[in-house]
């Protein structure tokens, strides 16, 4: 990976198994966050019909969420990708009190403290709405009272989701060289100066 101070207008950020991890991954989200809006607000409900077909779309979109990850452990920059992810030092503490009072300086490295929140809590969030999922549709697997909680959970988490998975694109779709770097791979070197100056540091 080169330098951020080499003299390269743009900079290597993601290879191809990055960048396509986060598209299917992206994709299944969609899915089935579309789906589950449409077997829970009657508007959309009474729109597209068919609601065993969505609830079987919904169902295996959710169970295929963590299939890109999967496969793409297999790419060593990815796992690098991954442990940068779930690595916090201090200057992570120093971004999220800025971000709070909305001034000072923002310390990143490849990610932000942002970024590895979001993600952490992302992986987390997954991984329990895969669990109650699996109650509500093998119902043999747990008794009643159980089922009756993780739905409350699976439906609760699965609004809570939609509204933080939107506050990402939202962020997203104001950071077009961010973007950039995820469609194409690199990024410009000033962008990278300025939003991840560590990461030329090995953060």
């Amino acid at each position: 990976m080169p330098l951020l101070s080499e003299t390269p207008v743009r900079v290597r950020r993601f290879g191809r198994a990055q960048r396509w991890v986060h598209r299917a991954t992206a994709a299944l989200m969609g899915v089935c966050v579309a789906s589950a809006g449409c077997l829970y607000l009657p508007a959309l409900a009474e729109l597209v019909g068919r609601r065993r077909l969505v609830v079987t779309v919904h169902e295996w979109s959710g169970l295929l969420l963590a299939v890109p990850v999967l496969f793409g452990l297999a790419s060593r920059a990815l796992r690098a990708d991954l442990g940068r992810l779930g690595r916090f030092g201090p200057h992570d503490g120093v971004w999220l009190r800025s971000a709070l009072r909305r001034r000072g300086e923002r310390p990143a490295g490849k990610f932000n403290a942002g970024q590895k929140v979001y993600a952490g809590w992302l992986a987390g969030a997954v991984l329990v709405m895969l669990g109650t999922g699996l109650l509500m549709w093998l119902t043999g697997l747990a008794p009643l009272v159980l089922r009756t909680g993780a739905t409350f959970v699976h439906d609760w988490l699965a609004l809570t989701l939609g509204v933080v998975v939107a506050g990402h694109i939202g962020m997203a779709l104001r950071d077009p060289e961010a973007r950039r770097g995820l469609r194409t791979g690199s990024v410009d070197r000033r962008w990278a100066e300025r939003e991840h100056p560590l990461w030329r540091h090995g953060g």
